[in-house]
């Protein structure tokens, strides 16, 4: 419980230093809400006063002799008078306190949740590769919106109702025990009660709270993985599957939400009829001739008027907290992403650009939480301006050996892998990615224009006669001078109105721009028919000129004049040669060339 506690003190902490660069608007809020929360407070303070001597029944004098007054308005009549202006001022001052502090605490959770969606979407960019391999898609998504909208509208809720109502409850204690601390007592009884309820569903709403971030996850990851696979759920006619599978993870949702709801519609029933007993408590002891001789009309109004009022600030209190519970549960997710330790990057060295003397001396190589090594003993080496192809069956590690170049994994267990005879893990990151142009299998357009796609992160500012090289070079002009808007034309989310060999040329087109001295080619023909792939080729041997290229390729036409070709199976260099040197041995790779050529 005390863990638990602590656990919980130290992220609301945390969650307050968002709100240290707003300290400004934070004051004035607060200040707007206690003010809120004391004109409340003064209403019913003024109400004794107003009873006790607005109504007194005042003697009148009449030849010596006192003669009671008949009726309330032939009384004080300064109280009566006063009385509509103060209200009118009172609740002229509540109402600007409550706008003032709705607009400040909207700010406030407005900034928050911009500020920590930043924040989270930063981070994912400095996360290793492993990390993003191993989680779900939906569950990272749902980290950038539906958690930090958690605790936006936890932090709102919380701060206008932990401040305005409390200070409501601690006014109206206080109003009660000076007019009548002996009437009063009675509500020390409860307090104790209420604490109790709190604690424990409080406990219960971070517990289902947890479980509905995993559920929110669970749809967008399922909605995420639908919209991905549309064409091929309608091709295979998989709509009910879909349908199936989504209203699995949907009823899971909602169950949850449920869990919560009955939580909370608990609570607060129990809260308010503890709080009725303490309230039929007062009522009964106003009889007790001790305490009756005490009390006047005023007072007894007053004490009751209090109570009642402290019924609603309870409630709010109570039905918070499963906000409050909902976003400290939000909290604790986000904050164990944002203190995920970032892509090792210890290395020094830096330079502007590398000769491209690649080697791999002895590398062995496993995933995380993988015993056996996806590379054992791997040994080779590419000099300036020559070509290296990797072939081999799907699954032998060959885009290992394209991921280790760039460092998207790290923890080679043994051997050293050297770029221009300096250590891989001795550059700074940015140094050594800045040496690298990767074509992958897999390539990535962003929903923007073919020319800002060619350009995409191009260090400084790409002109339009450098864009238009690059997309000739790489054979891309061809189909691009159809298009409505030639290189203006927009592409849509991953290039999706593009086919994929057009896809894999702007790819190409951004590796020409980019102009490595490295370059990598992981099955960057994949995507092409055979026109197209002969086409491209030319551009390909133009991008590979001048620089070292690792070639991965299952078409072995493409890598026919590498200047070595290795055989990888199973993690390991089983042939390594010439093309003509290796179709002489008559081993994996002739047999592998004799499957694609016949004889």
């Amino acid at each position: 419980m005390t863990t638990t506690n602590n656990e919980m003190s130290s992220v609301f902490k945390r969650l307050l230093t968002y709100l240290v660069p707003m300290k400004g608007m934070f004051l004035l809020a607060v200040l707007a809400l206690l003010t809120y929360g004391l004109v409340d407070a003064a209403f019913i303070y003024f109400i004794k006063p107003f009873i006790d001597e607005g109504f007194s029944q005042t003697p009148s004098v009449v030849a010596g002799v006192e003669v009671p007054s008949h009726g309330g308005f032939n009384s004080n009549n300064n109280i009566m008078i006063m009385a509509p202006l103060v209200v009118i001022g009172m609740f002229t001052l509540r109402g600007l306190a409550n706008f003032v502090s709705t607009y400040c605490v909207s700010y406030m959770s407005s900034r928050l949740i911009m500020d920590m969606r930043q924040q989270v979407f930063e981070h994912y960019l400095r996360l290793p590769v492993s990390y993003i391999d191993r989680e779900n898609s939906g569950n990272l998504i749902s980290r950038v919106t539906f958690d930090t909208e958690q605790i936006a509208r936890a932090s709102g809720s919380a701060l206008i109702s932990i401040v305005r109502d409390s200070i409501t409850v601690i006014g109206m204690l206080a109003i009660m025990f000076i007019y009548s601390w002996k009437l009063s007592m009675c509500i020390l009884v409860i307090g104790p009660l209420m604490g109790i309820v709190i604690s424990v569903v409080s406990k219960r709403f971070r517990k289902v709270s947890k479980r509905i971030q995993a559920a929110m996850g669970n749809v967008t990851a399922t909605t995420e993985q639908m919209i991905k696979g549309h064409k091929n759920v309608l091709a295979f006619g998989g709509q009910k599957t879909e349908v199936e599978r989504f209203q699995k993870v949907n009823e899971g949702n909602r169950k949850q939400n449920m869990k919560l709801a009955v939580a909370q519609a608990v609570s607060q029933p129990v809260i308010m009829i503890i709080g009725s007993f303490a309230l039929a408590f007062v009522l009964y002891a106003a009889t007790f001739p001790s305490l009756k001789a005490d009390l006047t009309a005023g007072t007894f109004a007053a004490i009751l008027g209090a109570m009642m009022a402290m019924l609603q600030p309870i409630k709010n209190l109570t039905r918070v907290n499963a906000e409050f519970q909902r976003g400290i549960a939000a909290c604790t997710t986000v904050f164990e992403l944002l203190d995920t330790a970032p892509e090792a990057d210890t290395g020094e060295f830096e330079t502007q650009r590398v000769k491209g003397n690649l080697k791999f001396n002895n590398v062995t190589f496993s995933y995380p939480e993988q015993e056996k090594p996806a590379l054992t003993h791997v040994d080779f080496e590419v000099k300036q301006g020559k070509t290296i192809a990797l072939v081999g069956r799907s699954g032998s590690g060959k885009s290992t050996i394209a991921s280790l170049i760039t460092r998207f994994y790290t923890g080679v267990s043994e051997g050293q892998i050297t770029l221009d005879d300096v250590d891989i893990y001795d550059y700074k990151l940015k140094s050594l990615r800045n040496q690298v142009a990767l074509v992958s299998q897999q390539v990535t357009l962003f929903n923007d224009t073919i020319a800002n796609n060619i350009a995409y992160a191009y260090p400084g500012e790409a002109t339009r006669e450098q864009i238009l090289q690059a997309a000739t070079l790489a054979h891309a002009m061809e189909f691009i001078e159809n298009l409505p808007e030639g290189l203006d034309t927009q592409v849509g989310e991953n290039g999706v109105l593009l086919s994929g060999g057009q896809r894999q040329r702007i790819a190409i087109a951004r590796a020409m721009l980019r102009d490595a001295p490295v370059l990598i080619l992981d099955e960057a023909t994949s995507a092409l028919d055979t026109e197209s792939e002969k086409a491209i080729q030319q551009g390909l041997d133009n991008l590979r000129h001048n620089r070292t290229s690792i070639v991965i390729a299952h078409r072995l036409s493409t890598i026919e004049s590498a200047d070595e070709i290795l055989v990888i199976d199973q993690g390991q260099v089983v042939e390594r040669g010439t093309h003509s040197d290796l179709v002489a041995k008559e081993g994996m790779y002739a047999n592998l060339y004799q499957m694609q050529f016949g004889s």
